[in-house]
């Protein structure tokens, strides 16, 4: 005899009692059946992740708009420019089918950051010298998952830049540059080019059948063109039903400090910002277990 319960609203669908549990996950458990089928209801739903999964991959990335949010942070980042740049992959099609393309700048990028380079103005103010080092550059890729910048991306950089200018020993950032047609490697041109100490890359992750938003955070210390991944940290699932933005700028703020203070970054660098969460849970069950 089943032990299956029938559900309350439609007694042609037997429920599953793990669906419970889907009040803490987005994960697709407990999900019924109606005889050996998925009830319509969820097969539906699935069709419809499915579908805003591919949507998040080709719909194109509103750079103008981006620019234009980052700008209106313009008290949180006085002085801050915007740079838009493109990949060597002309087109998404391009960009799918040639993963390489999509790592390294067109040479009309290039050539824009070199000529920001040579010309940016001695200013004592901002503290911009050719010559001199930024500690910071922030670059924002479209990637897998546009709709995960468009949404996310001015948020967190938000969040983050709040956490930097606290601090005592201050982040020089450099203009914020915005790619389209770009993957992660991409970061390590521009933070290159731009003479950063380290690069922050803001991009749009591959889309999942729950989380189509799904903004990842890659930082690289001393970046340089031909790193590999082993030289990053990674900082994933950045949206308001993921990892949500405060907690991930603090996560973020935390590697920036250890990379500056150790001069690394990537496997060397471990984010131990969840210790002392891990220390109290532990502390609390070995309390429990002692009553």
């Amino acid at each position: 005899m089943s032990n299956d319960i029938l559900h309350e609203e439609n007694g042609k669908v037997v429920n599953n009692p793990w669906r419970r549990l889907r009040e803490f996950t987005a994960a697709r458990i407990g999900l019924g059946r109606a005889g050996v089928s998925l009830p319509t209801a969820e097969l539906l739903a699935f069709q419809l992740s499915h579908a805003q999964a591919r949507d998040a991959v080709h719909f194109p990335l509103d750079t103008e708009a981006v620019c234009g949010d980052i700008r209106s942070l313009v008290g949180l980042i006085p002085h801050q420019k915007t740079l838009r740049l493109h990949s060597q992959a002309v087109d998404r099609i391009t960009y799918l089918q040639r993963p390489d393309q999509g790592r390294a700048l067109s040479e009309e990028s290039r050539q824009k950051l070199i000529h920001y380079m040579a010309n940016i103005s001695v200013d004592s103010t901002t503290r911009h010298y050719p010559e001199s080092e930024y500690d910071l550059a922030i670059v924002v890729v479209d990637g897998l998952s546009s709709l995960a910048v468009q949404q996310n991306a001015v948020p967190f950089i938000e969040q983050l830049t709040e956490l930097l200018i606290a601090e005592d020993q201050p982040w020089l950032l450099a203009p914020i540059t915005i790619v389209e047609q770009g993957r992660v490697a991409i970061g390590d041109d521009i933070g290159e080019l731009l003479n950063a100490r380290a690069v922050l890359v803001l991009i749009g992750e591959r889309p999942g059948l729950s989380s189509p938003d799904s903004l990842g955070l890659y930082l690289t210390w001393n970046p340089k063109s031909g790193l590999n991944d082993a030289s990053r940290n990674c900082i994933s699932n950045i949206r308001p039903a993921g990892l949500q933005y405060p907690e991930a700028a603090r996560r973020a703020l935390y590697l920036l400090r250890e990379a500056r203070r150790l001069k690394m970054s990537g496997v060397n660098l471990k984010d131990r910002t969840q210790d002392n969460v891990i220390e109290h849970l532990v502390e609390q069950r070995n309390f429990l277990l002692s009553e």
